[in-house]
């Protein structure tokens, strides 16, 4: 699950339009985003496993302190507080939270049974989704492109930089998940953790940055 998490991420920005998209980006793939971190620090792991899925190579093996839902819901948490705290907006906050846990939910869609319900917890949850590419594709695809459309129909650039930069994000975005898809097998686990890390820092940043040249409303 990639462009999912973003379609969440526009739809939570034509909701709650006073927070930043690059805010809703960040916490879409908050999860994602810590991962390749503890993966580096060796504390969680993934194996590059060809066949292991018919749409990822990817077995993960231990993630507990970032995809149990358990840890999804402390981070989730977590950043609802920090929001609040920074801003004092009780409702966006909540949002925020909501928006960190369904990065769980999705990704219990499409995963294996791998994810955790909490750190030591035998049980772990996944439909298997990723197991058939066209209904994976199909899902992640109708997903993105009807939060386009709900977040574009109350939207509207204020500038070029507003209409060809989201443009160049939402084709950007597309382009990741298709490379990730159905690009060549990763070469390495560091380089994929470098890679999470680098695309969220990009990600992120573009969604601050073309979010002051869009206005959107509720």
């Amino acid at each position: 699950m990639f462009i999912g998490h973003f379609a969440v991420a526009f739809a939570a920005k034509r909701a709650a339009p006073t927070v930043s998209r690059g805010t809703w980006f960040v916490a879409c793939e908050l999860i994602d985003l810590i991962w390749p971190v503890l993966l580096l620090l060796g504390i969680e792991t993934v194996v590059i496993s060809p066949g292991i899925t018919a749409f990822t190579p990817l077995d993960f093996v231990s993630y507990p302190w970032t995809h149990s839902l358990l840890m999804c819901a402390v981070w989730a948490l977590a950043m609802a507080v920090l929001y609040w705290a920074l801003r004092r907006d009780r409702v966006d906050a909540i949002v925020i939270g909501i928006v960190v846990l369904s990065h769980w939910f999705l990704d219990a869609i499409v995963h294996r049974p791998d994810l955790p319900l909490a750190p030591g917890s035998d049980v772990k949850i996944g439909l298997g989704l990723w197991n058939f590419i066209a209904g994976t594709v199909l899902l992640e695809t109708a997903m993105f492109l009807a939060a386009l459309w709900f977040y574009a129909a109350g939207s509207q650039a204020r500038d070029r930089i507003g209409r060809y930069g989201f443009l160049a994000l939402v084709a950007l975005l597309i382009v990741s998940y298709v490379s990730a898809a159905f690009g060549p097998l990763p070469p390495s686990v560091a380089a994929i953790a470098w890679t999470g890390i680098a695309g969220g820092i990009l990600f992120g940043g573009l969604g601050y940055w073309i979010d002051r040249h869009r206005t959107v409303r509720a």
